[in-house]
């Protein structure tokens, strides 16, 4: 009786788990193409390439605040600061070589 009710828990815990569980068909039948459709493909590859060799170059650059900005970058307003230097002993204080009695 004890197996049968841990059989029907485990099957009951495990139904919403597979019905989550996508049904994918990881091998779908391959199909080859027909000479027709090497063909289509063929003529749609070229029509691309054509349609790509008509787009004009870009003549500049599309930057839309390129007028508001000045050409060169500005120097910092303040110069960079120095590093800060240590100044006194460089002994930490109440180390013993300061104490002295």
């Amino acid at each position: 009786m004890r197996v049968l009710c841990a059989v029907a828990v485990a099957v009951l815990l495990s139904a919403p788990a597979y019905a989550q569980m996508p049904n994918i068909n990881l091998m779908p039948e391959v199909k080859s193409k027909t000479q027709e459709e090497k063909d289509q493909d063929a003529v749609n590859q070229k029509a691309y390439k054509d349609s790509l060799s008509k787009i004009p170059d870009a003549k500049g650059s599309s930057d839309p605040w390129g007028v508001v900005r000045s050409d060169a970058p500005k120097a910092a307003a303040h110069p960079p600061a120095k590093p800060k230097t240590k100044t006194g002993s460089s002994a930490q204080p109440g180390s013993p070589t300061q104490r002295s009695q």
